[in-house]
């Protein structure tokens, strides 16, 4: 929703199921409910217009977005007259109550969060009647989430790992630190006969998480599907977990 690509995707969808090429059981969809939907009344219209969007009947995966909520309205970044975002005082907790309706009237099989902490996930716990499938967070060598993984694991929560390769050319800044010009990475990666790439989203999946490498280089999106071949060592999983530094290409503070 709030790339506003939903138009596009789902027309390229829908052009490929018609060819033949795939199902739609084939394809897992996810979609994300925008800052300024999170009042628990926005909730399924917001889901049910993504669909329409997509000109799809129902979302595998459907996130909130983020822990915090924007002011309602037209505006995607609602801001003040000093540029700084105008928040809303609706609480994640009563939006998740409203997302358990998209999974009870067929919009989405399975629903979850983005960006939220071990403490925010708790309150949503304690008042789910479905437990979140996913959280979506930043997670690399730079801020490899350990503490967050394991939490999430021992409520059955996948993690998926967004800017797994620290968003070069994307949103990292110019100069922000970056994993693929890791000289530990590069060693371990000439080793393995591998790019830094592959090593990166190789061990995000040994540590339990789903990476979402965004590139639009056919080239590389061959090569990060190459990495069922090998597994990293334990000495070498070890190395890359010293690299953590806690930094966030992604900080999301306002």
């Amino acid at each position: 929703m709030m790339y506003k690509n939903e138009k596009e995707v789902g027309a390229g969808i829908r052009a490929k199921i018609a060819e033949g090429v795939v199902k739609r059981e084939d394809i897992f969809l996810t979609s994300k409910l925008w800052c300024t939907y999170h009042k628990p009344e926005q909730v399924v219209p917001a889901c049910k217009k993504s669909l329409s969007d997509l000109g799809l009947d129902y979302l595998d995966l459907y996130l909130i977005h983020a822990p915090l909520a924007y002011k309602e309205g037209d505006e995607l970044w609602p801001k003040d007259a000093n540029g700084k975002i105008i928040l809303s005082d609706v609480d994640y907790v009563e939006t998740w109550k409203a997302m358990e309706q998209c999974v009870k009237l067929g919009l989405a099989k399975s629903i979850g969060i983005s960006n939220f902490n071990s403490q925010q996930i708790k309150r949503i716990l304690e008042v789910a009647t479905i437990t979140p499938a996913v959280n979506q967070v930043e997670c690399h060598p730079y801020l490899n989430q350990s503490k967050l993984i394991a939490f999430c694991k021992e409520r059955n929560i996948v993690i998926t790992a967004y800017s797994p390769l620290g968003s070069p050319n994307s949103i990292a800044k110019e100069d922000a630190p970056a994993p693929l010009k890791d000289p530990k990475l590069q060693e371990i990666a000439k080793r393995y006969k591998k790019s830094v790439a592959q090593v990166i989203l190789r061990y995000l999946i040994q540590h339990d998480t789903v990476p979402i490498p965004k590139s639009s280089n056919k080239k590389r999106l061959q090569e990060n599907f190459d990495i069922f071949d090998f597994e990293l060592g334990s000495a070498d999983v070890a190395a890359i977990d010293g690299l953590e530094r806690n930094f966030r290409v992604c900080p999301y503070s306002e």
